[in-house]
């Protein structure tokens, strides 16, 4: 809003009444060149008042406007935008796209360098008996893809890691109504002994559910994947353990509810320290590790924004005192896959 000048002040002589004559003429004169420059100077203040509040003002709506479009874009997007220059010309052009965020990196693909950095890995440990399994999961695919193979091409003693394929029979006779979640197994239901033996690898837990699924039943629940396995001899090898995580995660083996429930047990188990331990911060794990004997594996799904990789690493040695070791080594399997893939 304009400011308003002040009123000057009328002159007036300090004469008394009897102002002589002769002096009339002059005095309407002067009051007459008074009275314009009081005029002219009201108009300059005026002017300047005005100009200053008009400046004022502006900028104030400036501002105000800037911090709404800044407010309404991170309420949206919880950023705020850099400050681009206006675009007025060629270079104002070229600084307002050095200002734009840079694309988002592509993930990366299995390609030959990866392949070369974990057959590296493995050949820079030949004490131990190593086989690693990596195998791509694009959205809607079933997880029948091609897997990545490095190290010993044999089958391991698979430990705990075939509780999942346990688990996930179990599952599959729940949502054939021939159990239920919630039937007692021992002084617990089966929902509880499914939790306690993937998440705390409970092998009393495990012994409850393979007596509702039954040995040869489980065969023949790993053969309609693709999977030959055989609860006696417990064997599998690194590329059939990413098949069965495949398949649980992509979703063809369960029903939704069933598949979020598994997986959510395969997170916070009570041994964190294999492939959980060494990926970078925002991407998911689910695992079941293995511990047995000389045996000491991980296998894991790993994924972050609409990318997932099954990762599977199996290892041997002469006993237990390796372990350190070949923790080692399933973190560097682990970093290596992480670094190149997300």
């Amino acid at each position: 809003m304009e400011e308003r000048t002040p009123r000057q002040p009328r002159y007036r002589h300090p004469g008394s009444a009897g102002f002589r004559p002769r002096f009339r003429a002059f005095r309407r004169t002067r009051a007459a060149l008074v009275a314009l420059c009081a005029a002219a100077l009201a108009v300059a203040l005026s002017a300047g008042f005005y100009s200053a509040a008009q400046t004022r003002s502006t900028a104030a709506l400036q501002a105000a406007s800037q911090a709404n479009s800044q407010a309404s874009v991170t309420g949206v997007n919880g950023q705020t935008p850099a400050a681009t220059a206006p675009a007025t010309g060629s270079g104002n052009v070229a600084a307002s796209a050095a200002a734009l965020p840079a694309a988002t990196e592509a993930p990366g693909a299995i390609d030959a360098d990866l392949d070369a950095e974990i057959d590296s890995i493995i050949a820079a440990n030949p004490e131990y008996q190593i086989s690693v399994a990596l195998l791509a999961l694009p959205d809607g695919a079933d997880g029948t893809g091609d897997v990545h193979e490095y190290g010993v091409p044999a089958a391991f003693v698979a430990a705990s890691t075939a509780k999942v394929l346990a688990a996930e029979a179990y599952y599959h006779l729940v949502e054939t109504g021939a159990a239920f979640l919630d039937d007692p197994l021992g002084a617990y239901t089966a929902e509880f002994q499914l939790q306690a033996m993937i998440q705390q690898s409970d092998n009393d837990s495990w012994s409850l559910i393979m007596d509702v699924v039954g040995h040869e039943e489980l065969s023949e629940y790993a053969a309609s994947m693709g999977v030959d396995y055989s609860p006696e001899r417990n064997t599998l090898t690194p590329a059939d353990m990413a098949h069965i995580l495949a398949g649980l995660y992509s979703g063809t083996l369960l029903d939704p509810a069933d598949t979020s429930q598994l997986l959510s047990y395969m997170q916070g188990t009570n041994y964190e320290s294999l492939i959980p331990a060494a990926v970078p911060a925002g991407i998911t794990v689910f695992h079941k590790y293995g511990l047995l004997g000389g045996e000491l594996h991980d296998a894991g799904i790993l994924a972050k924004d609409g990318s997932a990789y099954a990762l599977v690493v199996y290892t041997k040695g002469a006993d237990l005192s390796t372990v350190p070791e070949r923790t080692e080594i399933i973190h560097q399997v682990t970093a290596a896959v992480a670094d190149a893939l997300f």
